[in-house]
């Protein structure tokens, strides 16, 4: 059977210099992500899950209180994935002009968006992430806790900061809205969110 499979990271380890340190990438990546997918193909080994794509993993266990594990598991593959091709060395400036028309359609400007954003992912308690997602044609600011991601409730994730500490304490630790505008600012992969849309 296939296994959930680690991707290569988009970029070097010390490509994100110095906004995310290539020591932070090496646990964030090498250690916490690696730990996500080896968990996750023990917990399906023998199991009718194992070999299905992540995604119909994802959706098959959630809300199961008896596959949580499995769920966490998958959703934080997932999800760091995500988060790795979210951002990008020389990233952050000006969205494309067809997402920022859609932007400041649904936010009023680009800037009203980075601070609702950066509200999301100050005030989620404890872990998660905050999300640029599409809902129903909209675009919306999401906060989830752990593992939750948007398409459990069938919304459409464009972009993602992590919030989980290991994601920003060996570089920033307790300031996570410097981490937050940082990756904003510096390294947000705009041209990916785009693309998520399909503008």
């Amino acid at each position: 059977m296939s296994q959930i499979t680690l991707p290569p990271l988009p970029y070097a380890e010390n490509a994100l210099d110095p906004v995310v340190s290539a020591n932070t990438l090496s646990f964030h990546y090498g250690k916490h992500h690696k730990a996500y997918v080896d968990n996750l193909n023990k917990l399906i080994a023998g199991t009718p899950l194992e070999g299905q794509p992540l995604e119909k993993i994802i959706l098959e266990v959630a809300g199961k209180a008896d596959k949580q594990g499995v769920f966490n598991n998958a959703a934080q593959v997932w999800n760091h994935t995500f988060f790795w091709n979210s951002m990008k060395p020389g990233g952050g400036g000006a969205p494309p002009a067809a997402l920022a028309q859609r932007i400041e359609r649904d936010f009023g400007s680009v800037d009203n968006l980075k601070k609702e954003l950066l509200t999301a992912a100050t005030t989620q308690f404890g872990s998660g992430w905050a999300w640029l997602a599409e809902d129903n044609g909209k675009l919306v600011v999401l906060k989830t806790a752990n593992a939750d991601l948007p398409m459990t409730k069938e919304q459409k994730a464009l972009l993602t900061i992590d919030v989980w500490e290991h994601a920003y304490y060996l570089d920033y630790q307790n300031r996570r809205p410097d981490f937050v505008t940082a990756v904003m600012d510096k390294l947000f992969n705009w041209q990916f969110a785009a693309d998520n849309l399909g503008v």
